[in-house]
């Protein structure tokens, strides 16, 4: 059985990869190629862990930190299907119902309460992220959460963010 790990490679090809069974893939989405066809997740090539920044990496949130190809296309559906149910309708609705300010896990907890979800059944909290994300853009809420971490010089990270809707600040 022909083992497949791909690593990315410095080199003057500029963005290449090198596998283990012998390939050399130039450019990024070649190396997803490579990993798709041999069942490794195409987000972090089979190793199981994201470069968030040069020297920073966790666990790979495609494919549950398992490298493996099969639990990113279920985690892929698992967050199309979560689109489709939690829509933004739901996530004002339940923004609507915090008095003041709420974390991010509070409400997605609410929206899996409100919803019937069980627990693990589909990716809620990624998904509401998202929603929130979108009505702040749109200044339905500010966020008043300060970043947990500084990650280089131009990139944060949030662990659970908090908001409040627009029109109660200042109340």
């Amino acid at each position: 059985m022909t083992t497949h790990a791909i690593f990315p490679q410095t080199g003057i090809l500029g963005d290449a990869f090198a596998c283990e069974c012998g390939a050399v893939l130039a450019g990024r989405m070649t190396a997803e190629l490579h990993a798709a066809e041999n069942g490794l997740c195409s987000v972090c090539l089979g190793s199981g862990q994201e470069e968030m920044a040069p020297g920073l990496t966790h666990g790979c949130t495609a494919c549950a930190a398992t490298g493996g190809r099969k639990e990113q296309v279920i985690w892929q559906l698992a967050y199309a299907e979560a689109e489709h149910l939690i829509t933004i309708t739901v996530v004002r609705g339940i923004v609507a119902n915090f008095d003041g300010p709420f974390h991010l896990s509070e409400a997605a907890d609410a929206v899996r309460a409100g919803m019937g979800l069980p627990a693990g059944r589909l990716p809620v909290g990624p998904r509401v992220r998202d929603l929130l994300l979108e009505m702040q853009a749109a200044s339905e809420i500010t966020m008043l959460s300060a970043p947990d971490e500084m990650i280089g010089s131009d990139m944060v990270l949030y662990r659970d963010p908090q908001w409040q809707r627009a029109h109660t600040l200042g109340m």
